[in-house]
């Protein structure tokens, strides 16, 4: 079993993630880092457990699928976290567990303490506290239609040959639902509060206001027309995206660009109206 990190931008915090993995009570074969420069991992090759440390052209699908490449052959098991996820000491036993107990399983998520990118935002020591504290809530299994990209477990052998679309390029907002989608035909996908985790929901080294409004409409349009993303859950994500933009823009968040989002997704619903909207226009903004 392997941990897969994608960065860029935020070494400090990378180095702290990949430190604190060593605290889990079944240890990752391997951690792999995959970042775009140097200065993205700066000081990461000294945090414990002796991280792999590879490359790739930015975005989060190429760094992802340059891992799946790196990989291939060697884990039964990938699980994928953002850098700013801090998972359970128990997360690699518990995925481990579930994946030995049920043959059918292809992929698991875990079920969140908290997650900051609703909550405006947790640290390191908050998330720490958030893990201590007891749970009472249920541990059975859930169905799921996709994974959250955040802390994603897949098992390799049904994954074999697929990778994430690159046509979602930077962030690849909605990379997850597109992947885990197409795994979700090769066999069930669960989550549980057993498997856990805080997301931080870290600001910085992401995509611009404007370029993520744009992703929070084309990436929609594209991902219903190619058939992984199912309708009514993106006419949903689409318009809840459009109208907080609007409502928020006249009182933005200090570290939220609302306006640029919102004109993000103004582009591209011109665009869609124009008949030409494209995931990738963003490399052009």
């Amino acid at each position: 079993m392997h941990v897969v990190i994608a960065t860029v931008g935020r070494a400090q915090l990378v180095r702290r993630t990949v430190d604190l993995l060593a605290l889990q009570t079944r240890p990752a074969d391997g951690v792999m880092v995959v970042s775009v420069s140097p200065a993205d991992v700066a000081g990461v090759e000294q945090a414990r457990g002796a991280p792999r440390i590879v490359f790739s052209e930015r975005g989060l699908c190429r760094q992802r699928n340059r891992a799946l490449e790196a990989l291939e052959g060697q884990a039964d098991i990938i699980v994928f976290f953002d850098d700013d996820f801090i998972p359970a000491d128990d997360y690699l036993a518990q995925v481990e567990a579930l994946f030995e107990a049920h043959p059918d399983i292809v992929g698991i998520t875990g079920e969140l303490r908290g997650d900051g990118v609703r909550q405006g935002g947790f640290t390191v020591e908050q998330a720490l506290e958030l893990l201590a504290k007891p749970d009472p809530s249920s541990a059975e299994l859930r169905h799921r239609h996709e994974l959250y990209g955040c802390n994603m477990a897949i098992r390799t052998s049904a994954a074999q040959g697929m990778r994430f679309d690159e046509n979602l390029p930077l962030y690849g907002w909605q990379e997850d639902i597109d992947f885990t989608n197409r795994l979700g035909r090769k066999g069930r996908q669960v989550s549980t509060r057993a498997v856990t985790g805080v997301h931080l929901g870290t600001s910085g080294g992401r995509t611009s206001g404007k370029r993520l409004g744009y992703s929070q409409v084309a990436n929609i349009v594209y991902l219903k027309r190619k058939g992984t993303m199912r309708p009514d859950f993106g006419n949903r994500l689409m318009w809840n995206n459009v109208a907080a933009n609007a409502l928020r823009s006249l009182r933005p968040e200090p570290l939220v660009d609302r306006r640029g989002r919102l004109l993000g997704n103004m582009l591209a619903i011109f665009d869609c109206l124009r008949g030409r909207v494209d995931p990738r226009r963003i490399l052009e903004m």
